[in-house]
């Protein structure tokens, strides 16, 4: 009996020998239970967009989705002086990882009506809660813009994050967001341990960040497009926080509140074709991983969530930047701080970062920066 293409996709990555995140590995059976679960969640999720979608409220709040995404790109390309001509770079191109690589998540080009752009589709949809990965890093600075002087070159991306309760298809205000990534090389800050050397080690902090959302549930941030390493394809990871302790020092306070989601960020094909061929991304001589080949993206699509961002070029040429937008619907009662997903790396505190010797060993990743 042939598998489906995603319990195919998640065996061929479990019978990997070199894993980037040793301690991410799970087997086929539970990969399997977990993805039946989310399939269960995600029926629940369309049942309630279809009701919620038929009320005024969430019309209204659809429309100032769009026309906010739409302002924000075009504010951007003004402060950067970028012209823009309506060209479509590439095409749009569902197993459930299959159907969403099959969507164009490149917007460019789509300028009328701006709700063909700036429109998305995964609101009052659960989102699926995968790992955090072994470089998760506790108390990272409360920033929108995470790109730093050193070690931060990339294509530019302005990143816009929505968070909507499920159970209500409201948003949700007053979360905080984590989001960290590896660099152009594959490298990611705070982590100073076998494969993944950081220049400035546990006291590093770039493309790391905390912002919190407003009242329509949106975090932005300023960051670039992440670099590959090895075993895993491009992604962005992002941890939610709720009922979190900001200090005095405007920082979060350890371990405190709930975490509410883990989830990762993907990127198409085309776009990161596009990102890899360009500098400093095309120094990278670690082989490229690609979303059918990657461990956990299988994970994070279900026949009703879409694992990709959505994006525009803010100029001709994707060194111009990208502008990007994703809406993850997560249940606002659940709490994942004793969940296996959940686990902590390192923390950065007044005196700089350490690790957390408690937790098991994590090695792999990108190499040294």
């Amino acid at each position: 009996m042939q598998l489906p293409f995603y319990l195919a996709v998640a065996a061929t990555c479990l019978a990997s020998v070199v894993l980037a995140h040793p301690g991410e590995n799970h087997d086929a059976a539970l990969v399997k239970r977990k993805l039946d679960m989310q399939e269960a969640r995600a029926a629940h999720g369309n049942r309630a967009l279809a009701k919620c979608a038929r009320s005024q409220d969430y019309r209204s709040f659809h429309t100032r989705n769009i026309e906010r995404r739409e302002l924000k790109a075009r504010g951007i390309r003004q402060s950067r002086g970028l012209s823009h001509k309506t060209n479509d770079h590439f095409r749009r191109t569902s197993d459930d990882l299959e159907k969403w690589s099959g969507v164009e998540h490149n917007k460019t080009g789509k300028i009328t009506p701006f709700g063909n752009v700036f429109d998305a589709e995964t609101t009052c949809i659960l989102t699926p809660v995968i790992t955090d990965g072994p470089y998760y890093v506790w108390g990272e600075l409360i920033r929108q813009n995470v790109v730093e002087s050193e070690y931060s070159r990339g294509v530019p991306m302005y990143l816009e994050i929505q968070y909507i309760d499920v159970n209500t298809c409201q948003p949700l205000p007053d979360l905080y967001v984590d989001i960290w990534n590896a660099n152009a090389t594959g490298v990611y800050s705070g982590i100073s341990e076998s494969g993944n050397y950081a220049a400035g080690g546990w006291n590093s902090t770039y493309l790391r960040g905390i912002q919190p959302t407003d009242d329509d549930g949106v975090a932005t941030f300023e960051t670039i497009v992440p670099g590959h390493y090895s075993g895993r394809a491009t992604h962005t990871h992002l941890l939610v926080h709720t009922n979190a302790t900001i200090l005095s020092n405007g920082t979060l306070q350890i371990n405190s509140g709930s975490i509410t989601h883990n989830g990762q960020l993907f990127y198409d094909e085309a776009l990161r074709s596009a990102v890899e061929a360009s500098d400093p991304y095309n120094t990278n001589t670690i082989a490229v991983t690609s979303n059918d080949e990657d461990q956990w993206l299988p994970e994070q699509a279900t026949s009703s969530y879409d694992p990709f961002i959505r994006y525009v070029y803010l100029g001709d040429d994707i060194s111009d930047g990208i502008f990007a937008w994703k809406e993850i619907g997560i249940n606002s009662t659940a709490d994942y701080t004793n969940n296996s997903d959940y686990a902590i790396a390192a923390y950065l505190g007044a005196n700089g970062g350490y690790e957390n010797t408690g937790a098991h060993a994590f090695l792999g990743g990108g190499g040294s920066s």
